[in-house]
């Protein structure tokens, strides 16, 4: 297993302004909020801009208020575009940017690994339990 090196991360952060630094930790924060990455791979496997509501439909769960400050975040970070159409009733469009982009496939890796390991979190979740019982308040994943 490769090593972090925690040496030159830390060096490489020490070379931030501290505004830099503040930016970087809100970005970190934000991907890793509960609907972001969903969003951003919904955007990204389309492949081309999408409604609200088809958005919506696709990040099964998720709240209209949830799916509204995810988004704002996203295009406020460069990570989504947003436009709107001058129609009545007014059109918006969402799409994923080449920096959003670039972090997926960055993270892609991430989620790969994570359900490669799942009967190792299912494990670890029923030792921690204590009874080994599934956790009653986690619905199974409807397939599409």
């Amino acid at each position: 297993m490769k090593r972090v090196d925690w040496d030159a991360a830390n060096a490489l952060c020490e070379k931030l302004s501290p505004e830099q630094d503040v930016l970087v930790r809100e970005i970190v924060t934000q991907i890793s909020e509960k609907w972001t990455l969903w969003a951003m791979a919904v955007l990204a496997e389309a492949g081309v801009p999408m409604r609200f509501s088809r958005v919506m439909e696709r990040v099964e769960g998720i709240s209209q208020k949830s799916l509204t400050k995810t988004l704002r975040q996203l295009e406020r970070g460069g990570l989504v575009t947003r436009v709107v159409f001058p129609e009545v009733p007014p059109r918006v469009e969402y799409q994923i940017t080449k920096l959003g982009e670039e972090l997926l496939v960055q993270l892609h890796p991430v989620w790969l690994w994570t359900v490669a390991n799942v009967k190792r979190f299912e494990v670890a979740r029923s030792k921690y339990a204590g009874d080994g019982r599934k956790n009653p308040w986690i619905k199974p994943r409807v397939p599409r």
